[in-house]
């Protein structure tokens, strides 16, 4: 497949049949984006369904959840998904002996990394994804050696992309390209981003991923329903791992759907049925209680690029169908 000429006014892309590329891992991150509209308190039933669905259609990685410190968030509060115990993990994939990769995610400055996350050998555990914003960035890189030292595969998500300046990101980009650090992601932490701003983003994290043979990962929020949209924007450009959740079951508006992701992509490793059958028993019955998904205040919080927090407390309260009340305060602040 030959790409594009950049004569011809295109963008250059990965081939007309992108859909069929080798290099293409799909993550779910259901467990673990979903966790933050419930405090990770999900019953096992849950966990485990999701976990067979990965394996049943095929999916490359599913996310349990965070590797976050016991000194900053109370277990007693938050589930046990919040800290993703080597216990609590094999309680449900016990030995996993399937395909399906096993990861975490570690947020810098909110996880005791040097002893809560174990040596490869001691953990069923397969890859630690560090989540950074772009001023913890030294911490980020000591968390990848720290992975990767461990055998661990390793993950950069570089958070709040949308209110970063270039020549940060340029810096940013070229640190990390430097590290240990197997894949970079593009995170549009406030579903913020538009179709151009991805393609531009996709593009520039290749120009250092690429040199340092690195791949490009998409992970996306759906608050101006663009996040499958945008997903496949990165795709199109040379991003190869991609982020999504079942019925988009994230925080706020939610993640791009798996179940569009996986149809797109029309590989005949992926079965569609067992995440639609998810969707019917597990993760609709959960949405009244959740609450996530696209909604009004949720397309507000990302048309300014704001941070959904307010437009969260908002929709648990009682006046959550009075989106006028929220628009003219959320104007009002702006």
């Amino acid at each position: 497949m030959e790409e594009k000429k950049k004569e011809t006014g295109v963008i250059a892309t990965k081939g007309e049949w992108v859909t069929y590329r080798p290099d293409i891992k799909v993550l779910d991150c259901t467990i673990r984006d979903g966790g933050l509209m419930n405090n990770h308190q999900y019953e096992d039933a849950i966990v485990k369904k999701v976990y067979r669905t990965c394996v049943e259609a095929g999916v490359d990685y599913v996310e349990m959840g965070y590797k976050a410190s016991k000194k900053i968030y109370s277990p007693t509060q938050f589930g046990p998904w919040k800290f993703c115990d080597e216990d609590s993990i094999r309680r449900i994939v016990e030995e996993n002996r399937s395909a399906l990769k096993i990861s975490v995610m570690a947020d810098a400055e909110r996880t005791d990394y040097h002893t809560d996350i174990l040596p490869k050998e001691k953990s069923v555990i397969d890859m630690v994804r560090i989540a950074t914003y772009i001023h913890q960035i030294p911490e980020a890189i000591d968390m990848i050696k720290d992975a990767h030292d461990k055998g661990y595969e390793t993950t950069v998500n570089l958070m709040a992309i949308s209110t970063v300046q270039d020549r940060e990101l340029d810096d940013a980009l070229a640190v990390l390209a430097a590290s240990d650090v197997n894949v970079i992601y593009i995170v549009d932490s406030f579903g913020a981003l538009y179709g151009e701003q991805i393609r531009d983003l996709t593009l520039r994290y290749l120009k250092y991923a690429k040199a340092a043979g690195k791949e490009v990962g998409i992970h996306t929020h759906n608050n101006q329903q663009l996040a499958y949209a945008n997903t496949i924007e990165a795709l199109i450009v040379g991003a190869s791992r991609l982020d999504a959740s079942i019925a988009g079951l994230g925080r706020g508006a939610g993640n791009c759907q798996i179940e569009l992701l996986l149809g797109f992509l029309h590989n005949p490793k992926f079965n569609l049925r067992p995440v639609i059958q998810c969707i019917q028993e597990y993760i609709e019955p959960l949405r009244e209680k959740l609450r996530w998904g696209f909604d009004i205040p949720y397309m507000l919080t990302g048309r300014l690029n704001q941070h959904p927090r307010d437009a969260m407390k908002f929709m648990e309260g009682e006046e959550r169908r009075n989106l006028i009340k929220f628009y003219d305060t959320i104007m009002e602040e702006e």
